[in-house]
């Protein structure tokens, strides 16, 4: 018989794995380099609470067109898609889990999603449910969707 973990409140509030360190590491470098890179073209957005056609969702990166910052007006759940999504996979996920997920965003307007395979450092990018491109911690990313190019090597230090 196995022993079955419940659920943390985190996991539970975000219907997600709780993220461990490698995973937490790489979040924040993804987000420095598309934030020093794309500052003027995109918005980046970390954790964010998506509700695409009552589909909650919460990614662990989203790029969103640039928009302005409007302190006044916060929003707790977004019910416009991203363009893209960005998951890392969890000790705890599968890769096919994260692949239905990333089929899921197509479905509901998403033009690009990248999945992160932290224990073999590389990242998927999807610009189709079936079409994506690997790219290894030493290239560099491309995502022809978005016109982004990143070197991973700034994200895999």
């Amino acid at each position: 018989m196995y022993d079955t973990i419940a659920p943390t409140a985190y996991e539970i509030e975000r219907n997600k794995p709780m993220p461990s360190l490698n995973h937490s590491l790489i979040q924040a470098n993804l987000i420095i380099q598309l934030g020093i890179l794309y500052k003027n073209k995109y918005r980046v957005a970390s954790e964010l609470s998506l509700d695409l056609s009552d589909w909650p969702s919460v990614p662990d990166i989203c790029i969103f067109p640039k928009m302005p910052l409007d302190l006044q007006n916060d929003i707790t759940s977004v019910t416009q898609a991203p363009l893209c999504t960005i998951e890392i996979i969890s000790p705890s996920q599968s890769l096919t889990e994260l692949v239905a997920k990333a089929r899921d965003y197509f479905r509901h307007g998403v033009k690009s999603c990248w999945i992160v395979l932290l224990p073999l450092g590389n990242i998927y990018v999807f610009r189709s449910p079936d079409e994506y491109d690997i790219f290894r911690a030493t290239e560099t990313l491309q995502d022809r969707v978005l016109d982004i190019s990143i070197p991973l090597g700034e994200v895999f230090e």
